[in-house]
Formats: C-alpha cells, sequence, structure tokens
C-alpha cells in the first residue's frame, strides 16, 4: 500500500525525530499546518516543498512520489544510447557553508567550442573553487559515454561541489 502525501510526511519527520512543531518552527507555519497536511486535510504551500523536502532529508520528488529511485552516480551509455552532445548539459552546482549557492549550466556545445578554440569561461575559469576542472577531460570522459555525477565533493568545512553531465 502506498502513503499518502500526509502520512509520508509524518513518517519522514518522525525518522528525523523531529516533533511537528519543530518542523512547523523550521517551515515558519503554524503546528495545525503540519497536522493537516499529515492527516491529510491540506497540503504544503509549493513553495515550501523544497525546504521541506531538504529538512526531512529527501528530494521533491521523493517526498511527493514516495519512489525512491536510486540512480548509479555514475553511467556508461551503450554507443546507441549516447545523446549527442548539443542535446546535452554540463551542471555545476556550489552550494557553500556560507549559504552561497552558485549554479552554472552550460550546454555541451559551447563547452566543445570554448575547448577548441581555447576560449576562457569566466563562470568557472573565474571561480577559485571551480579553478581545477579540465573541461577537456569532462568532454573527453563524455564523448566516451559517461554521463551522470562526474565530480561530488563535500569538503570539512561544509562546501558541496557537484558536477554532472545530462
Amino acid at each position: 500500500m502506498e502513503l499518502t502525501l500526509g502520512k509520508r510526511i509524518a513518517m519522514l519527520r518522525r525518522q528525523k525525530e523531529l516533533r511537528q512543531e519543530d518542523l512547523a518552527q523550521m517551515l515558519e507555519v503554524s503546528p495545525q499546518a503540519v497536522s493537516k497536511w499529515e492527516n491529510d486535510q491540506t497540503c504544503p504551500d509549493i513553495t515550501l516543498l523544497p525546504r521541506l523536502a531538504e529538512i526531512l532529508g529527501v528530494t521533491v520528488d521523493e517526498l511527493l512520489s514516495g519512489k525512491t529511485e536510486v540512480q548509479p552516480a555514475v553511467k556508461l551509455e551503450s554507443v546507441q544510447q549516447r545523446k549527442d552532445i548539443k542535446d546535452m548539459m554540463l551542471r555545476i552546482v556550489v552550494d557553500s557553508a556560507d549559504g552561497d549557492k552558485v549554479r552554472v549550466n552550460f550546454p555541451l556545445s559551447l563547452v566543445q567550442l570554448a575547448v577548441d578554440t581555447g576560449m576562457e569561461l569566466p563562470q568557472i575559469s573565474g571561480k577559485e573553487a571551480l579553478s581545477g576542472i579540465d573541461l577537456k577531460q569532462i568532454l573527453e570522459l563524455v564523448s566516451h559515454g559517461v554521463v551522470g555525477n562526474l565530480i561530488e565533493v563535500d569538503s570539512a568545512d561544509g562546501d558541496v561541489v557537484r558536477i554532472f553531465v545530462e
């Protein structure tokens, strides 16, 4: 039997050893609102879903659907399954411990052009945390069918850097 959204919220909240009041305070809503969600009388406002999912330790998709499909961090696509480079994206996500959030999305065709012409990508070359990224090596991996999370770093300082291709 699949859990409703409310039952899923209640279960995940209990797993985190949070009271309804704790969750309400974290989300800046009333404890009654949390109770209504958990009893399937109402649903959380859509703007609360990212923060709610973060607090409960799941993705928004997992929160809403209950499905916890685990994708491999990186996979090797067969020649037949590979996308054309013009249909792929290089994504860089940096979440600093200070609260800074950086999201960089490049079409891989632009990355290829930059590498081929020696052009600098200021969004990467201008950031100290990203200065060690070898775009040529990433393109080489992609040309061999590698996709997914290529790099994932959680520093001792609390900084998180993810580089993935999709």
